[in-house]
């Protein structure tokens, strides 16, 4: 399935790579406000700054990963005909860091692997030792043994062959490594994917990836932009490569590529130069109708307005093409997570093969380009649905000036295709990592939604 190698971590990678965006993004799908099914309390969580949660639909029961009001890591289970949670805690507790998100995942003899709590830290790894039974969790203080020191972003993800893969950064922000492990379903043990580090920075820098995205010709796709410090300014040069199997990586024209890659070996898409205007969590992946990749990013452009981009790969080389003429700069710096001023979806085509854009902006508005499938030039616009969620979802309850809406989708497929779930919590933004002076807001009430 297209895509489906990323689908249970596309939000946390694209709202967690060194910046945290608002929870609705911008979207091309038609629009029909969906209706609630049902609502179901779930516990009261910390609301002082966004962290991302976990939601897992498997078969008949759900399965949620949260941070409760004391900042505690907490797994919730029940059966789908159930009204009430099975709770536990895990001895991991949160700070002030928005990256410390948790991952879950399930294996094919359904035990459950959580994830979590890591900026640099430690590996934080727990699974159950009996099936679908989050009490049986328990602490699994290494995967490979090596490497485990220093972890960041932790992923779960099906690669090839449906395996159970594993994938983090090993280092910090301007000096890491990209690791991926797979999973021994019969000896229940995890070794190296591959023996050396997919993306390496060699010490310099390192690289934040989006991907990687199964496309339409059974590909697997990743970009990246390279980072040379903790200050986000300090992105530079989109990158591409591809892959039949997560192991073996090569360029757009078919030339294998040796691993690691590195800035020196990676296909450059563009250039951008430090301080360019080009920031991880914001480079997006998809196709036109001729399944070609198509690299959505932004940068400054020769006035140093910040603008929204389209990278094409036509005839073996990227063509770029300006997809956004605004008037204004978008100036972001320094570590920690930020808040997105712009934000840009992947090219997606339309039933009449026209190629469709969403974007949102602070300034501009948000809107849905229509592009002509050859020139990229805008032939229409129509207004972006900000979320087909029902409005009620969408309004801010708690009246603590700044608080936001929060959701999290399901990672996982239950019984109905008709119904999807999804969670929804109300915390304050982002605040670069740091504690807050003052009071923190009271406890916001964790729920969850079927929605028809």
């Amino acid at each position: 399935m297209r895509g489906s190698i990323t689908l249970a971590v596309a939000v946390l990678l694209a709202t967690l790579f060194g910046a945290v965006q608002a929870a609705d993004e911008p979207t091309t799908q038609p629009v029909r406000e969906r209706q609630i099914e049902s609502a179901i309390d779930v516990d009261r969580v910390w609301s002082g700054h966004p962290v991302g949660f976990a939601l897992l639909t498997h078969r008949d029961r759900q399965f949620v990963a949260y941070y409760d009001h004391q900042r505690r890591m907490a797994v919730a289970s029940r059966p789908l005909d159930a009204l009430q949670w099975q709770r536990i805690h895990l001895p991991e507790q949160l700070g002030w860091d928005s990256h410390n998100y948790i991952t879950l995942a399930v294996d094919d003899d359904d035990h459950l692997h959580l994830s979590g709590n890591m900026h640099g830290n430690p590996l934080v790894y727990f699974r159950t030792t009996r099936p679908l039974d989050i009490v049986s969790f328990e602490r699994i203080p290494a995967m490979v043994g090596q490497r485990e020191q220093r972890v960041t972003y932790p992923q779960f993800l099906r690669g090839p062959d449906n395996r159970l893969l594993y994938t983090y950064r090993d280092g910090g922000s301007g000096n890491g490594e990209q690791i991926f492990n797979v999973y021994d379903l019969a000896q229940r043990r995890w070794q190296r994917l591959i023996d050396q580090p997919l993306l390496s920075g060699e010490g310099k820098m390192n690289a934040y990836f989006n991907g990687p995205t199964r496309g339409p010709d059974g590909l697997y796709h990743l970009c990246w932009v390279w980072r040379d410090t903790p200050d986000c300014a300090t992105n530079h040069s989109l990158s591409y490569a591809r892959s039949r199997d997560l192991v073996n990586w090569e360029t757009s024209a078919g030339k294998p590529i040796a691993l690691p890659i590195t800035l020196a070996t990676g296909e450059i898409v563009d250039p951008v130069p430090p301080g360019g205007g080009i920031i991880n969590g914001n480079t997006r992946i998809g196709f036109d109708a001729q399944r070609r990749p198509v690299i959505s990013y932004h940068k400054h452009d020769e006035q140093g307005h910040t603008q929204v981009y389209n990278a094409r790969l036509e005839d073996g080389h990227w063509r770029i093409y300006q997809a956004s003429d605004w008037d204004s700069r978008w100036d972001f710096s320094g570590g920690g997570s930020i808040r997105f001023e712009i934000r840009v979806s992947p090219i997606q085509v339309a039933s009449d093969r026209t190629l469709t854009q969403a974007y949102s902006h602070d300034k501009h508005g948000s809107g849905i380009w229509q592009l002509d499938p050859e020139t990229f030039k805008a032939v229409g616009r129509a207004p972006a649905h900000r979320s087909n969620l029902p409005k009620e979802l969408r309004q801010v309850a708690s009246d603590v000036p700044g608080m936001m809406v929060r959701t999290q989708s399901d990672t996982g497929r239950g019984p109905h295709p008709q119904v999807s779930y999804m969670l929804r919590w109300e915390t304050l933004g982002p605040n670069r990592d740091r504690p807050r002076e003052g009071t923190p807001p009271p406890p916001s009430m964790l729920r969850l939604y079927a929605i028809r």
